[in-house]
């Protein structure tokens, strides 16, 4: 009886670990994020917290800007992209995330940005948006009726465009997650971790 306990305790063991690692090779396969960020004036901090969080956690991320020339933080950081934006297929991603800082202006009124963002949430995608970047998905129009959060000089917009500013630091509607600054970026990741891995 008691190597009959001890055996079905180690099949317990080994099919748990079997488990445990299969998720973490499904996670790496199947979630994949791509990190929208300004050629020059990308909020350092909204890109590296979530970029590693997310990689933590056995998701995929790559970089993308309007160039592949190295991207330069607004507090130094640099990064060589690793696709452009009009090169993204959403369909390789689970999530789309628009990282914010002083440049991230440059998407509000750019038609691909616009379009990747409608695309992403028109086929069941996570979008995320931190600090200025959620005006991009406003002028999108996919933010009309959703409770959403931005950094606070830019509250109006999102009200002009329908929606639901809340100021929290983080909010979650549906698919679409904002975020309203850098200090907001640790929680802004682990709430696209948690969508992801609850999909």
């Amino acid at each position: 009886m008691k190597n009959i306990l001890i055996a079905g305790l180690i099949l317990f063991a080994v099919c748990g670990l079997r488990f445990t690692v299969y998720g973490q090779e499904e996670v790496g396969k199947m979630k994949k994020v791509v990190m929208v960020i300004a050629q020059d004036g990308f909020r350092d901090e909204e890109f590296l917290q979530p970029k590693e969080i997310l990689e933590r956690n056995g998701i995929e991320v790559k970089a993308a800007s309007a160039s592949l020339t190295e991207a330069k933080g607004m507090l130094g950081a640099k990064v060589k992209p690793d696709i452009l934006v009009s090169d993204i297929n959403i369909r390789d991603f689970a999530a789309v995330v628009f990282v914010g800082g002083a440049g991230a202006s440059q998407y509000w009124d750019d038609p691909v940005a616009q379009k990747l963002a409608e695309d992403a949430l028109n086929t069941n995608r996570i979008v995320a948006a931190i600090c200025i970047a959620p005006v991009t998905l406003a002028r999108a129009g996919i933010l009309k009726g959703k409770r959403a959060t931005v950094w606070p000089s830019e509250a109006e917009q999102l009200k002009a465009a329908g929606a639901n500013y809340t100021g929290r630091a983080v909010e979650k509607d549906g698919d679409i997650i904002t975020g309203s600054g850098p200090a907001a970026s640790r929680e802004f990741a682990e709430e696209i971790v948690r969508a992801l891995l609850n999909r």
